[in-house]
């Protein structure tokens, strides 16, 4: 079995490599790379991934996985041998139901369409991007129906990015959740007056925001000798090797907190894939559980953490020492309040804690009526701007603020969305734990001693890579299965606080 598991491996390591020279195109097409070079690039991403799919889905790794399922399951669950035949015995019998020409053309075609979207953004012409969407929609029809389903076609594209949720639990969730939000949203309502954040809406030179972005990530922990920051159109993290993780941010010069929040989002997800155990290395396993798991991991650092009070205690005087003319009159408190400023918005990215998660849920009911073909791509901004006013009272005034303000669609990924709103529930779920674990955690923020947090989630969630789900990960960790009331709390508590309730 020994040599049978070696030549298993081996294998997996070099679509590994294939993969990740993938990401690096990727990486290089959303920073650096000209804008003529678009075309190129999506024949060379479609390639690598048509050369990755044909090797992983070989018979001769399906004969492997079958002759080594006998010695797995006499090992423990959660030992790295097992994990990783269970892991890719799962991913291997996914892939081979959809054609490498199938994954190939949906590559080819998303490149395409990330270009097309990003001119079409800064446009805000939507029209423009309509051919692309709906091909992008036709090719995840046909994906959905390669894997197959029982009950939902959104059930296979949301299993890709949390595997083993289904739809109808996804809306269960929502549909709590959002009974507990919506009252939360109308009682603040009137007393948004109570917080002001004018002070967060002035000139902010981007060397400087880029500077004391760099600052906190390095406080809590990113290890720039294996990763660095760039700018893109939309912030994104991407991760070519455990020692080689790499984030982005944007800017907006009249307002501070969005690159400042968008760095310290992107360095939680690095913070997960640099903390994965190297022994997982060019393995299934070298990632995060989910991106519901991911995603606890960028909302912990950015909310939990980033907009906590024991953060601005201890990082105000740095931000001040930076910005001094703008923050003069401003004290840590008066920053916690500011950067907890409950209103409605029209950007997902900028959305406060607690209306954060009706994008979410919108983007969500959108995404199941393309894909049931309740709604028509054409149709989409003015469905898009009925819902952002039933949900949260505003009307985009262009495309550009609605929706086309996110990349995912460009990029094909329908089921992504759901993740978000997961982990935050998620990170809620565990920082509940955490609290248990450490009492004087705030004590510990305080003084900038993040490396405390942070040694608890290498120990507790990181290091495991993939080898766990979502669920499994929660109930390992703090004793049951993902759950809501966690987040609702901290929700009622925190801003009932801040507002007075």
């Amino acid at each position: 079995m020994e040599e049978k598991l070696n030549d298993l491996k081996n294998r997996l390591a070099e679509i590994s490599d294939l993969n990740n020279a993938a990401a690096v195109l990727g990486w290089d097409q959303q920073t650096y790379m000209p804008p003529g070079g678009a075309s190129a690039r999506a024949r060379q991403l479609a390639t690598l991934s048509h050369i990755a799919h044909e090797k992983f889905t070989d018979d001769v790794i399906g004969h492997l996985l079958d002759d080594l399922r006998a010695y797995a399951g006499g090992l423990p669950y959660d030992s790295d041998d097992a994990s990783l035949i269970r892991v890719a015995k799962r991913d291997y019998d996914k892939a081979r139901r959809v054609p490498s020409t199938l994954v190939s053309e949906i590559t080819h075609t998303t490149a395409q369409a990330f270009d097309v979207w990003r001119k079409a953004k800064a446009e805000s012409r939507f029209s423009d991007f309509v051919p692309y969407l709906q091909r992008n929609l036709d090719l995840k029809r046909r994906y959905a129906e390669c894997l197959g389903y029982t009950d939902r076609i959104y059930d296979p594209l949301l299993d890709d990015y949390e595997p083993g949720m289904k739809t109808a639990q996804v809306e269960a969730i929502f549909a709590n959740v959002k009974q507990e939000i919506v009252p939360l949203v109308h009682a603040i309502a009137p007393k948004q007056h109570m917080v002001d954040n004018s002070f967060l809406h002035q000139a902010f030179d981007e060397q400087k925001q880029w500077d004391i972005g760099i600052e906190a990530a390095r406080f809590i922990g990113y290890a720039f000798e294996r990763g660095r920051q760039d700018r893109s159109p939309h912030p994104f993290t991407t991760s070519f090797s455990i020692d080689d993780v790499r984030i982005t941010t944007r800017f907006m010069h009249d307002y501070f907190p969005a690159a400042f929040f968008a760095t310290m989002h992107e360095t939680g997800h690095a913070l997960y894939n640099q903390g994965i155990r190297h022994e997982l290395e060019r393995t299934p396993l070298a990632d995060g559980a989910s991106l519901g798991a991911h995603e606890s991991q960028s909302r912990m650092w950015e909310n939990l953490v980033g907009r906590s009070r024991p953060f601005w205690k201890f990082f105000m005087p740095r931000v001040k020492a930076v910005f001094p003319e703008q923050f003069k009159n401003a004290d840590a408190e008066k920053m916690y309040r500011a950067v907890n400023r409950v209103q409605p918005s029209l950007i997902r990215v900028e959305a406060d804690e607690v209306t954060y998660n009706l994008h979410i849920m919108l983007r969500f009911e959108l995404e199941n009526a393309l894909l049931e073909g309740r709604i028509a791509v054409n149709d989409l901004p003015e469905v898009w701007n009925s819902k952002m006013q039933e949900y949260l009272g505003i009307t985009p005034p262009d495309d550009a603020h609605g929706v086309l303000q996110d990349v995912h669609w460009s990029h094909g990924s329908f089921g992504y969305f759901p993740t978000y709103s997961l982990g935050n529930f998620f990170a809620a779920q565990l920082f509940d734990q955490i609290r248990k674990d450490i009492s004087s955690l705030d004590d510990h923020l305080k003084k900038g001693e993040f490396h405390i947090l942070l040694d608890w989630l290498r120990a507790n969630l990181h290091t495991h890579g993939r080898k766990f789900t979502l669920n499994e990960l929660a109930n390992k960790i703090t004793g049951e299965f993902l759950q809501t009331y966690s987040f609702t709390a901290y929700l009622k508590n925190k801003y009932g606080e801040i507002y007075n309730l």
